[in-house]
């Protein structure tokens, strides 16, 4: 019994240093929350005023060369402000978007850690490669073994796998992830396709497109195999020079990023947007088949829009990486060589206006 009560002694005095120590944790916490809070409110002002000035600069008519430069300097200037602004957004709590409030509710999915953070992408780009060699391991058995019970495995298997992409993408976006809009909506198609394709039942049509459909997902599959391998260590490198976002994310389709030591793969791409295209025009032709069912149609519609969105996307991002190259690293608050030094400016209007905007900051 005495040793119980000495026990007992020990562990209310080990309380008590905790008590203390969570009351601390307490205090910490609310000054946090009002820290966070006018942190928010401080982006959301700089944001205002920024937008403010660059209607301000379109409406100007340059005068003379000099004033000219100005402007093209004080551009610059704000665009490397709303990177670092972004840049302070990663480190605060985000709002969640529509689609996570329906699907999770009122959560706060944002994940302040960086460690944290850098898991859950590990986690989610790890889940895809399985997922993707899963698929292409069940499509190759398909071509071999013609077994309803078989395809449904696989159809489901696509609607899952898409369902939850979309939610994990939407929390890496929240969480700084950059994913860009087509590629988010071609993922949320996606999941309608797969939906489509497993109520569709077994016939003629079925039939006829199925190995095709096969055919396709194996080398869908090898595409987002050689995406994933080649981008992560793509990513790596351009993260390790400090010129990408350190959540990016290994992505569908071709993005800017990409260009350097990724462009082989566009030949591979276009391949399989047209083949998507391929798929829809097969499709629009088994619709005068008797035993076509409303499935067919509805295919043929979401293959088009999906290899038309891709084709269209994809030479977008080819044509704007040319025409902004020279923009492209001033988003990187990290390269300063590409900046004017405040110091070394010429314009001394400009010179003070910016020291004061980096003493403030």
């Amino acid at each position: 019994m005495e040793e119980i009560v000495k026990d007992w002694n020990s562990l209310s005095t080990e309380f008590g240093e905790l008590d203390i120590i969570h009351k601390d944790y307490l205090n910490k916490f609310q000054n946090t929350l009002a820290l966070q809070k006018r942190s928010n409110t401080g982006i959301t002002h700089q944001r205002y005023r920024l937008q403010a000035m660059e209607k301000e600069l379109q409406r100007l008519q340059p005068e003379s060369s000099e004033e000219k430069d100005n402007i093209s300097d004080l551009r610059k200037d704000i665009l490397r402000r709303y990177a670092q602004l972004s840049q302070m957004e990663d480190n605060l709590p985000r709002q969640s978007g529509m689609y996570l409030k329906i699907i999770l509710g009122n959560v706060n999915v944002s994940i302040l850690d960086t460690q944290a953070r850098f898991n859950y992408k590990h986690q989610y780009e790890q889940f895809k490669l399985i997922v993707v060699l899963i698929g292409c391991v069940i499509a190759v058995s398909n071509l071999y073994f013609n077994n309803r019970i078989l395809d449904l495995i696989f159809m489901f298997l696509i609607v899952w796998y898409y369902c939850t992409l979309t939610i994990r993408e939407s929390i890496l976006k929240v969480n700084g992830s950059r994913i860009k809009g087509w590629w988010r909506l071609h993922h949320f198609i996606s999941t309608i396709v797969g939906g489509v394709l497993l109520v569709w039942p077994d016939g003629e049509s079925y039939q006829y497109f199925r190995p095709q459909l096969m055919y396709f997902n194996v080398y869908l599959a090898l595409i987002q195999y050689m995406q994933f391998t080649y981008q992560r260590g793509c990513l790596y490198r351009l993260r390790s020079l400090g010129e990408q976002n350190a959540m990016d994310i290994t992505v569908e389709g071709f993005h800017s990023w990409m260009w350097k030591g990724m462009g082989f793969l566009l030949p591979f791409l276009y391949f399989g947007y047209f083949w998507q295209l391929y798929n829809s025009y097969v499709l629009n032709y088994l619709r005068s088949m008797e035993s076509s069912t409303w499935q067919v149609p509805v295919l043929s519609l979401l293959f088009l829009v999906l290899g038309a969105g891709n084709i269209i996307t994809t030479s977008l991002t080819v044509a704007i990486k040319f025409r902004d190259r020279d923009i492209f690293p001033l988003q990187f608050t990290q390269f300063d060589k590409y900046f004017w030094s405040q110091s070394q400016r010429s314009h001394p209007r400009i010179t003070s206006t910016s020291e004061q905007n980096d003493k403030e900051d």
